[in-house]
C-alpha cells in the first residue's frame, strides 16, 4: 500500500514540471497587406430608387402585354448585349437572332425590332431599369400595378382588339388577344395616366409581332398572397391552376407556336438568371429626368451616389476578366494628363458600336505620320538633289611642233557646268509654269504700255475721169 502511494507520488512530483514546461499556443497575425478585392466598400451602400423615381422609369413600358413587359426586365439587366443585338438586328433583321450567344431574354427581345432598338437608344434608361429589377423587384411590380391603376381609372385602359386586360383580385393583367400577334402599344406617359386625350386614343397600336415559343415567361399577379413576379411558363398547356387566372393567353397561342425548341424551351430556365453586375454600371442622371412625366420635379441624387460606389468597385477590378454582360469591364485607369479626359479603356457606346477595340491593327497608325519625312525645311522643289555635274574635260596634250612656231602653253579648259534645271512642284494648272520667265514677261510689259508709233497719212484717190462727149448719131436714152 505504501509502496503504491510512494509510486504515484513519484509519477506525481515527475510531471508537474513536464506540465508547466509546456508553453502556450501564441496567435501569429499575417505580416502581408489585406487583397484589395476582399475588403468590403467602406462607403455608402447602394441607394434605392424612390417610389416617384420608378413610377418615371417605368411610365413609358408599364401598360406593355405581361409577357414581352418580363422579358424586358430581364434583358435590361444586360445592357451590353441590348446593344449588340441592336446592332446585329439592324444589320441582319431576325435572321439568325436564335444561334446568338446572348442571354435567352435578349434573344427574345432582338424579335422586336422596335422594342430593342428603344432600350439600345435609351441605355441609360435600361440600365436603370435592370438595376432596380435586380435589388428592388417587388417594388418594381408594385410600380407597375400602380401606373395601370391610374391609367384605367382614367378611362385609358380597356380591352380591345389587340391585347386583352384582365383585373382580378384588385391585379390587372395585360395579355395579346390574337393568338399569332403581339402588338407593341404607343401612348404618352404625361396624358394616359391622368386624362382622356382632346381627340383619338390614348393608346394606339402599330403593325403586330409574330408570337414565339421566345415568349417563355409571364407575370404571376397575386401568387401567394404577394405580387407575385416574374416566372417561367415553358407553354404549359395546363398553366398554374387556380392560381393562373391569367394563362389564357398561353392556351390560344400554344397550338400555333412550335413549343419543341431547347432554345428557349429548357427546363434550366425554371430559374431566371438575371445579371446582377449591372448595378457597378454608371449612369448619366441627367438623362433619366427627361422621363418625369409622371411625377414632376423629381431628383436623381442617388444615382450620383451609386455612380461613385460603381466607380470604386470598377477601380478594385484593374486587371480582372471581364464578364459578359456585367460592367466591371475591362480595367479604367484615371486619366493622368492634364484636363482629365476620357481615361484609356474606358466604355464609349459610340465607339464600340462601331470599333473593334481588341483588334490587333487599332493602333497601327495611332499618332504616326504617314508623310515621308523632310530633310531641311525648305521649298518642296528645293529640296530634290541636285543634278550630278557633268564630268571635267580632260585637257589632251598638243602634238610637238617646231620650237620656231610652237605656241605658249596654255592653260587646261574646263567645261562650265550645265546651270541646274528649275523643276517645279506638281501644279493643279498648267504643267508649263515652270518654264516662266520673268525677266522677259516683264520686258513685254514694257513694250505693251508705250504708244504704237503714228502710222502715214493716207493718200487721196484720184479723181475720177469725167464721161466722155456722146459721139455722133448717137442718142441718150431719155
Amino acid at each position: 500500500m505504501l509502496r503504491a502511494l510512494a509510486t504515484l507520488l513519484t509519477f506525481g512530483l515527475l510531471s508537474l514540471p513536464i506540465l508547466e514546461a509546456a508553453p502556450y499556443p501564441e496567435r501569429r497575425f499575417s505580416q502581408e497587406p489585406p487583397d484589395p478585392s476582399q475588403e468590403q466598400d467602406q462607403g455608402p451602400g447602394y441607394e434605392n430608387f424612390t417610389a416617384e423615381q420608378l413610377d418615371n422609369l417605368l411610365s413609358p413600358i408599364a401598360l406593355y402585354p405581361d409577357p414581352l413587359l418580363a422579358q424586358l426586365f430581364v434583358a435590361a439587366t444586360f445592357p451590353d448585349q441590348v446593344e449588340e443585338a441592336a446592332r446585329y438586328v439592324r444589320a441582319n433583321s431576325q435572321n439568325g437572332v436564335d444561334d446568338q450567344d446572348w442571354d435567352v431574354s435578349v434573344r427574345a427581345i432582338a424579335h422586336y425590332p422596335t422594342v430593342v432598338e428603344m432600350m439600345a437608344d435609351r441605355i441609360d434608361w435600361t440600365t436603370s431599369v435592370g438595376q432596380a429589377y435586380v435589388n428592388q423587384s417587388t417594388d418594381v411590380a408594385s410600380s407597375v400595378q400602380h401606373l395601370r391603376h391610374m391609367a384605367r381609372g382614367a378611362g385609358n385602359l380597356q380591352s380591345s382588339q389587340e391585347e386583352e386586360v384582365l383585373e382580378h383580385d384588385n391585379y390587372i393583367a395585360i395579355t395579346p388577344y390574337q393568338p399569332q400577334y403581339i402588338y407593341v402599344p404607343s401612348y404618352d406617359p404625361a396624358i394616359i395616366y391622368y386624362r382622356r386625350p382632346a381627340w383619338g386614343p390614348a393608346l394606339t397600336f402599330g403593325i403586330g409581332f409574330p408570337i414565339g415559343a421566345w415568349l417563355n415567361l409571364d407575370f404571376r399577379w397575386g401568387y401567394g398572397g404577394g405580387w407575385g413576379g416574374v416566372y417561367y411558363t415553358g407553354w404549359r398547356r395546363e398553366g398554374w391552376g387556380r392560381d393562373c387566372w391569367n394563362c389564357g393567353w398561353i392556351n390560344r397561342s400554344r397550338g400555333r407556336v412550335n413549343v419543341v425548341n431547347n432554345v428557349y424551351i429548357n427546363n434550366r430556365y425554371n430559374n431566371i438568371t438575371v445579371n446582377r453586375n449591372v448595378i457597378h454600371r454608371e449612369v448619366n442622371p441627367n438623362n433619366l429626368a427627361r422621363y418625369n412625366a409622371v411625377h414632376r420635379n423629381v431628383s436623381y441624387s442617388n444615382v450620383q451616389v451609386n455612380n461613385q460606389r460603381a466607380s470604386r468597385s470598377n477601380s478594385g477590378n484593374i486587371g480582372r476578366t471581364p464578364i459578359r454582360g456585367g460592367s466591371t469591364g475591362p480595367a479604367v485607369r484615371p486619366s493622368t494628363q492634364a484636363g482629365g479626359g476620357n481615361p484609356p479603356g474606358a466604355p464609349h457606346k459610340i465607339i464600340d458600336r462601331n470599333i473593334d477595340r481588341n483588334s490587333p491593327r487599332i493602333d497601327q497608325y495611332r499618332g504616326r505620320d504617314t508623310t515621308p519625312p523632310h530633310t531641311a525645311s525648305q521649298p518642296a522643289h528645293q529640296q530634290r538633289p541636285a543634278p550630278t555635274p557633268a564630268p571635267r574635260a580632260e585637257s589632251r596634250p598638243i602634238a610637238p611642233q617646231p620650237a620656231a612656231r610652237r605656241p605658249p602653253p596654255q592653260p587646261p579648259t574646263r567645261q562650265a557646268p550645265p546651270p541646274p534645271v528649275y523643276r517645279p512642284a506638281p501644279h493643279a494648272f498648267s504643267p508649263n509654269e515652270g518654264n516662266f520667265n520673268p525677266r522677259a514677261s516683264s520686258q513685254r510689259g514694257q513694250a505693251s504700255r508705250q504708244a504704237p508709233p503714228a502710222r502715214p497719212a493716207p493718200q487721196p484717190r484720184a479723181q475720177s475721169r469725167p464721161a466722155p462727149p456722146p459721139r455722133g448719131g448717137e442718142k441718150r436714152k431719155p
